[in-house]
């Protein structure tokens, strides 16, 4: 028995390749043979060819990014989120086993694959797919205007210096594209290609109103669901339908968006958003505090899910080219904390975890870090009512800490790495209090709820005796 995979996550990172190997490891236990394709943020890797495709029972995709499912035209597909093969890879093969295959008429799979596409499922999975290609447009962005900085606070004012040079790269260029790539990719989820052109434009327009990313958000869905409207309206010959993705539906669809960002939404939204820019600027003591612990919190719940994602989505709209940003501060550092604590455990409480899970707290080391907090999901998913909390608190105060330190960083992205770049970050030491405070809360929670493992065999042995 034979299947196909294929995992994406929103960022394209940590819980993609997870994912794929949960997937490769069940399979092997079970006896399957499956071959997974990763969505990654390098693009696609492992690609399943035509004959493995045809030869495959069901096609599984896990994924929080829409994938397109043309390929698999005439085949079954089990979908579900990303998070699913990480929790629970055996029981998805399982799943996909137990499934009733259909032998649909390629043609008419085909046609039903693309009705489907018009249908996109869900808000969220629109809204992750704008976030995931807008991610590295504003890292790279971030990043290079950081390097300005390292040359001085003020360098990039001199004209013809490098540091002139990496300000409008970063910033005059790819974080200006950043709300025109997120409102063109939500719309492009919803609608397909035809919804890249009214989307880009509508998020390019939120920019120059000043409705900055809620502009953008609110543009992609407007975009999206305008082509697919027309496309339900508007019937045409034969011999005319070649004209409606090349004029009529960009034209029309550009038309709408623009019209509605200018005169409808994007002066309420761009006060709104001012509104928000201006209080979050003002925030200082408890109430910057408490920000900071529900930043914290959200971040540590499900280490990558919607929590944690629409926590990150929050920290990178408040950035703005050349403005470090307290809100991205206090997610990054709450984001590294889960991991960065864990590793920390497998040191300090070595009894507390198998020798496999102290190999993996090395890998928890590198990846907190690098500002993965996935590298903490092993770890939860097989303790969870005791990682989990011990998470959470460690994040919650790591993010308080940030908030109320007025630590700020000017990039979405980086981890320790950023900390190294002279000006990127601002109270620098308090930075590095809150991410040291809140990791070492985290792995001294840990080491005192969890019960050692030497002790848990203890326990198994007698009760199989008593048995």
């Amino acid at each position: 028995m034979k299947f196909v995979a294929i995992t994406s996550c929103p960022t394209g990172i940590a819980h993609t390749y997870m994912a794929a190997e949960a997937l490769s490891m069940a399979g092997e236990e079970m006896g399957i043979e499956i071959k997974v394709e990763t969505q990654g943020s390098v693009g696609a890797e492992n690609q399943l060819t035509e004959s493995e495709i045809r030869e495959a029972r069901v096609v599984i995709i896990a994924a929080d990014t829409n994938v397109s499912k043309e390929r698999f035209a005439g085949k079954t597909i089990l979908e579900v989120g990303v998070k699913d093969a990480i929790k629970d890879a055996k029981g998805l093969i399982q799943k996909a086993i137990d499934m009733k295959v259909e032998n649909k008429d390629v043609s008419e799979k085909s046609k039903d694959i693309k009705e489907e596409k018009v249908e996109r499922k869900g808000i969220y999975k629109h809204l992750m797919t704008g976030v995931s290609y807008m991610i590295p447009f504003v890292a790279a962005g971030g990043i290079l205007i950081a390097l300005s900085f390292a040359f001085g606070i003020y360098a990039f004012k001199v004209p013809g210096s490098i540091a002139e040079a990496l300000k409008n790269i970063g910033g005059g260029n790819a974080m200006a594209l950043m709300y025109p790539v997120l409102a063109g990719y939500i719309a492009f989820s919803i609608a397909d290609r035809p919804g890249l052109v009214p989307g880009m434009v509508g998020g390019m327009l939120a920019a120059t109103v000043g409705a900055a990313f809620l502009g953008a958000m609110a543009a992609g869905f407007i975009a999206g669901y305008t082509v697919v409207f027309l496309k339900k309206i508007i019937k045409l010959p034969k011999s005319l339908q070649g004209l409606m993705p090349v004029i009529i539906l960009p034209v029309l669809s550009t038309l709408v968006v623009g019209l509605v960002m200018i005169y409808v939404i994007g002066k309420p939204v761009s006060a709104l958003t001012m509104a928000m820019s201006k209080y979050l600027t003002n925030l200082s003591g408890a109430n910057a505090g408490l920000l900071g612990i529900i930043i914290g919190l959200m971040m540590a719940f499900d280490m990558g899910g919607p929590f944690n994602k629409a926590a990150y989505t929050f920290g990178v709209s408040t950035l703005v080219a050349g403005h470090a940003s307290m809100i991205m501060a206090a997610v990054m550092a709450a984001g590294m904390t889960p991991p960065l604590g864990i590793a920390l455990a497998t040191v300090i409480a070595k009894k507390k975890f198998t020798e496999e899970e102290r190999e993996s707290g090395k890998a928890a080391w590198a990846l907190g870090a690098s500002f993965i907090t996935e590298g903490a999901i092993p770890f939860a998913v097989a303790d969870p009512l005791k990682i989990i909390p011990s998470t959470m608190v460690g994040a919650a105060v790591a993010g308080a800490l940030s908030m109320i330190f007025k630590s700020a960083i000017i990039a979405p992205h980086g981890g320790i790495f950023l900390l190294f770049i002279p000006h990127a970050v601002t109270n620098l030491v308090g930075y590095i209090i809150a991410i040291l405070v809140g990791s070492i809360v985290t792995g001294i929670m840990i080491s005192i709820l969890k019960k050692d493992v030497v002790v848990k065999n203890k326990i198994n042995a007698i009760n199989g005796i008593s048995k």
